[in-house]
């Protein structure tokens, strides 16, 4: 099994994925933390580089200020995680807008965000986070974008048959979900 080293004194995490018996309920039940529950698999999501950690950083403060300030909503980091259907997936930043926030926010939502973000790490498998960007939409998510650091892109995607992807060149819009928010793609990568 590939694995990566978080540090000397921490065990190893696996880079594949981990078949397990656990059902959704019992995961959501249970302490693990660093996993992703999708069909009855573990998905680890090892620690992100300083790349991913700038590009995050740079989206929440674009992002999360303007949420705030025009009461939106809430922006959330991966810290947060989302049942969506038959799977537990922690996006890279969500927004809830605020007619869709549930009162009780104790636990993972029960709700898919209304944006969700993915960032593609070196340690990802693509086929995955497209098949997790078309789970948000299924889901009910009306926007995706997977932001991807080597060709400084963000790939929106609006259903199965509607991506389009955005240059360092382009603005990129929160369209009818994040109304009136917009950035230059390069602002993510600075």
């Amino acid at each position: 099994m590939d694995t990566i080293k978080i540090n000397s004194e921490q065990a190893t995490v696996p880079l594949t994925s981990i078949e397990t018996d656990m059902t959704l309920e019992e995961f959501l039940e249970s302490d693990l933390e660093g996993y992703e529950y999708v069909k009855g698999e573990l998905i680890p999501v090892p620690p992100t580089s300083g790349e991913h950690g700038d590009i995050s950083a740079n989206l929440f403060l674009l992002l999360g200020p303007y949420v705030r300030e025009n009461q939106l909503g809430r922006v959330y980091t991966s810290d947060t995680g989302f049942k969506i259907g038959d799977r537990f997936l922690i996006p890279d930043i969500a927004f809830v807008s605020s007619a869709r926030l549930p009162d009780d926010r104790r636990r993972a939502f029960s709700i898919p965000p209304d944006l969700a973000v993915e960032i593609v790490s070196p340690t990802d498998v693509l086929f995955r986070v497209f098949e997790k960007a078309l789970t948000y939409l299924s889901a009910g998510t009306h926007l995706v974008w997977v932001i991807e650091p080597v060709a400084k892109t963000v790939t929106v995607y609006r259903s199965e048959t509607d991506i389009e992807t955005f240059t360092r060149e382009d603005t990129l819009t929160g369209e009818e979900v994040v109304e009136g928010f917009s950035c230059k793609v390069s602002e993510l990568f600075e």
